[in-house]
C-alpha cells in the first residue's frame, strides 16, 4: 500500500492511496469467513454456509465495504503520522468518479482525496499583550433596585380604586375614527416612554377615560403587541391617537422584609434580619457583576485574537465538504452562515493551538463538574431553596453526560474555560475599578 500527499497551495491538498491485491484480500477473506459463520441461508445448516457461496453471493459487495474501511482507517492514521491539521473530512476526488475497475479481487485500486488545510499562524497572545480586567463596583442605586425587584418578584397583585404610576392597567384601547382598530389588552405604564402620556394615566378610576397618542407613548414593538397588530402596522398607522377606557386597574404590592420573604429566598432560618438580607444581595450581584466582567475579559480576547489572525482558509473545499455533510442544505442557506462558521472555524484553531503547545488537557472530572455546576443553577432557577444533595447531582449529570451531544458541548465549554484561564495567566491584566453605571457603558 502506497499513501501520499501532495500540496496544492497553503491550505489545499491531495491525498493518494495505492491498493494491490495483497493489501485488501486478507481483510476480505476474513470478512467473507465471518460472513459464512453467521449466515442463514436455505439449504444450508447455519454456520455451514461455503466461503465460495459467499464470495460469489456477495463477494463485490464485501470487498467494496472492506476497501472503503482499510482507506478510511489507512488515511486516519496517515493523517495523524504526518501531523496535518485537516479541516472536515477528506472528500473523494471528481476524477474517481471515471475509473474502470473489475472489482474481482485482483485489482490494482489508486483513490485520491482532496483535503483542506489549517493556515499556518502564531497565536498573538504574551506577556506583551495586555488586556483591562475590570473590577465592578455594587453602587447604591444598583443594590436598590436588585432589592426591590426580588421584592415585587415575591409580591402580590392588588387591585386599587386609583391608578398610581408603575401600575397595569386593563383597559380597552379603541382608534380615533370610524372602523378603527379595537382592542382589549393589558397596559403597562412603566413602558411608557412619553413624561405627559405616563403623568396622564395615573389617578384613573374604573370606567375612566383618556386620549393618547400610542407611537409618542409606546415602541413600536410594545404598541404591536398592545394592539395585536404587526410592527409594520404601527408605522403604517394613519391615525396614532387612541381612547383608552380603564377597565381594572393592577399592582404589584411589594413584599414585605419579613421572615417568610427570607424564607422564600434562602434555607428556612439562614436569614433573619434585614441586614443580612442586604449582605447576601450585595454578595449576589457582586459574583453577578465578576461574571459579567470576566465575560467582558473573554469577548476583549477574542476580539483581539480574531483581528490579529488574518489568514486564508480553504472556502471552495469547505463549502463542498459542508454540502456533503449536510445534503439538505441549500445554496443560499450555505452562503447565509457561511462567513460566521469561518469565524467560528479560526477561533477554534486558535484554541486548539493554544491546548496543544501548552499541553493542556481538559480531564473527565474537569467536564463532570461542569455539568454539575450547571445543573445546579439550573435546580436554583425554578427552587432557590431547594437544595440538592451531591449524590443528586452526581446522578444528574451522569445522565446528561449520556447524550452524545450534551457531552461534546460541555467538553468544549470546559476547553474553552481552560483557555480563558491559561490565558489570563499568561497575558498583561491591568485591574480597573468601575461602577456599574460606567460598565453598562462599555458593554453598549
Amino acid at each position: 500500500m502506497n499513501i501520499s500527499h501532495q500540496k496544492v497551495d497553503d491550505v489545499n491538498a491531495n491525498i493518494n492511496v495505492e491498493l494491490a491485491p495483497e493489501d485488501y484480500n486478507p481483510a476480505v477473506d476474513k470478512a467473507i469467513k465471518d460472513q459464512a459463520k453467521k449466515a442463514k441461508l436455505p439449504g444450508f445448516r447455519p454456520g455451514m454456509v461455503p466461503t465460495g457461496h459467499i464470495r460469489r453471493t456477495y463477494g463485490k459487495s464485501i470487498l467494496f465495504d472492506e476497501i472503503n474501511k482499510l482507506v478510511n482507517d489507512k488515511i486516519a492514521e496517515y493523517i495523524g503520522e504526518n501531523k496535518l491539521e485537516v479541516l472536515g473530512q477528506p472528500l473523494p476526488s471528481e476524477s474517481d468518479a471515471d475509473a474502470n475497475y473489475n472489482w474481482d479481487f485482483k485489482d490494482t485500486f489508486t483513490f485520491n482525496y482532496e483535503i483542506g488545510l489549517a493556515p499556518e499562524f502564531e497565536t498573538p497572545f504574551s506577556k506583551e499583550t495586555a488586556f483591562t480586567a475590570y473590577a465592578i463596583k455594587a453602587d447604591e442605586a444598583t443594590l436598590a433596585e436588585r432589592v426591590k425587584n426580588l421584592r415585587r418578584s415575591y409580591g402580590k397583585m392588588t387591585n386599587p380604586e386609583v391608578s398610581e404610576e408603575g401600575d397595569v392597567l386593563y383597559a380597552a384601547l379603541k382608534q380615533d375614527k370610524e372602523e378603527g382598530i379595537e382592542k382589549t389588552s393589558s397596559v403597562r405604564t412603566d413602558i411608557i416612554e412619553d413624561a405627559k402620556i405616563k403623568k396622564s394615566l395615573v389617578g384613573l378610576k374604573k370606567d375612566d377615560s383618556v386620549k393618547i397618542d400610542i407611537k409618542k407613548a409606546f415602541k413600536t414593538a410594545d404598541a404591536a403587541r398592545i394592539l395585536g397588530i404587526s410592527e409594520e402596522e404601527v408605522e403604517a398607522l394613519d391615525v396614532t391617537k387612541f381612547e383608552l377606557s380603564v377597565q381594572n386597574i393592577n399592582r404589584l404590592e411589594e413584599s414585605a422584609l419579613d421572615q417568610e420573604f427570607f424564607d422564600k429566598l434562602f434555607p428556612a432560618g439562614e436569614v433573619t434580619k434585614e441586614e443580612e438580607f442586604e449582605a447576601k444581595v450585595k454578595e449576589e450581584v457582586e459574583n453577578l457583576f465578576k461574571q459579567n466582567a470576566d465575560q467582558k475579559l473573554r469577548n476583549d480576547i477574542y476580539t483581539y485574537g480574531m483581528d490579529k489572525v488574518d489568514v486564508k482558509f480553504p472556502e471552495p473545499f469547505l463549502k463542498k465538504w459542508l454540502k456533503a455533510t449536510n445534503p439538505n442544505i441549500t445554496d443560499a442557506e450555505l452562503e447565509e452562515g457561511f462567513e460566521d462558521f469561518l469565524r467560528n472555524l479560526k477561533w477554534t484553531i486558535i484554541e486548539n493551538r493554544i491546548v496543544t503547545a501548552n499541553e493542556l488537557e481538559v480531564k473527565y472530572d474537569e467536564v463532570i463538574n461542569l455539568a454539575k455546576e450547571r445543573i445546579y443553577a439550573q435546580i436554583k432557577m425554578y427552587n432557590i431553596n431547594e437544595e440538592p444533595s451531591e449524590e443528586q447531582l452526581n446522578q444528574f449529570a451522569m445522565q446528561l453526560l449520556q447524550d452524545r451531544e450534551q457531552a461534546n458541548r460541555l467538553f468544549e465549554e470546559a476547553k474553552a474555560l481552560k483557555v480563558f484561564e491559561y490565558l489570563k495567566e499568561n497575558v498583561t491584566l491591568n485591574t480597573q475599578d468601575i461602577p456599574y453605571v460606567d460598565f453598562e457603558k462599555l458593554e453598549k
